[in-house]
């Protein structure tokens, strides 16, 4: 689910890693695309690859739109198609600044990862506590880290309209040996600006586990479109949660340090990020 912009646009990620900056340039409806459910899903997946930064704020609310926890957070990621490493830091308020997950995933096995809580609270992550929620979110951390668009199996298996724009709904399911605790993934795909509109999660068993809506579209700092605005909603009925993205640049250089335990310690922007 990874999307903000440069300038002073407002825009997301995501998750999310989850659809940062997917785009793709073709000329199709949702009655009779022009390109395979492979290609697509190809294209998304490529569009997550290198590096970015993003600043993006967090809330999580209750049913009565009250804000349960509100955070700034910037996001550094580096993703190839060998591995992915994701590091989340709070930057705000001041009494959680330095609060920081990093999540690594390589070579198909499973991620893992460290929290660390300021001054000197450092723990590992393991694979089995990837379905812990981000920062008490609606997010997990597999949901951050994990690139859907990857797997092995994609199928386009319907059309559906979504607030008046007609979709291609694009079936996502793992294949051997890809971890995840989920069964399937369906993304409900603008097919002109080639943007997920709706992401729906399910485990093995067949339930909904998780919905992501996209409420705003904007483009980034290549020009991509690119999700703006989300709004999660998970197992909890009494929470949900809004991610609102408020920069993005891609290309950053980032040293090795960054995605390290110890790195997790630094709160800073990189010096080429957005200011």
């Amino acid at each position: 689910m990874n999307l903000l912009h440069s300038t002073t646009l407002r825009v997301t990620p995501a998750i999310v890693g989850l659809m940062l900056s997917i785009s793709l340039a073709c000329d199709a409806d949702a009655e009779s695309p022009v390109i395979s459910a492979r290609d697509l899903a190809a294209s998304l997946s490529a569009r997550q690859d290198g590096t970015s930064y993003v600043r993006l704020r967090l809330d999580v609310k209750q049913p009565s739109d009250t804000a349960k926890i509100a955070l700034q957070i910037q996001i550094k990621q580096r993703r190839t198609k060998a591995a992915n490493d994701l590091v989340y830091q709070v930057l705000w308020p001041k009494e959680r600044k330095g609060e920081a997950v990093l999540l690594h995933e390589a070579d198909g096995r499973p991620p893992t990862g460290s929290l660390f809580i300021p001054p000197d609270k450092l723990r590992s992550l393991d694979a089995s506590q990837m379905n812990e929620a981000l920062f008490g979110s609606d997010l997990s951390y597999q949901d951050a880290i994990e690139n859907f668009f990857a797997w092995q199996n994609q199928v386009i298996v319907g059309n559906e309209v979504i607030n008046r724009v007609g979709c291609l709904i694009l079936e996502s399911r793992p294949g051997k040996g890809e971890s995840t605790p989920y069964g399937s993934v369906r993304s409900w795909i603008d097919p002109n600006r080639v943007v997920p509109l709706r992401v729906e999660k399910y485990l093995p068993s067949g339930g909904l586990a998780r919905r992501i809506e996209t409420t705003r579209v904007a483009t980034d700092d290549k020009g991509r479109f690119i999700p703006a605005t989300l709004t999660v909603r998970g197992s909890r009925e009494d929470s949900v949660t809004d991610l609102e993205g408020s920069r993005i640049k891609h290309d950053v250089t980032y040293p090795d340090r960054e995605f390290t335990p110890d790195g997790l310690k630094e709160a800073l922007a990189p010096s080429s990020a957005p200011e």
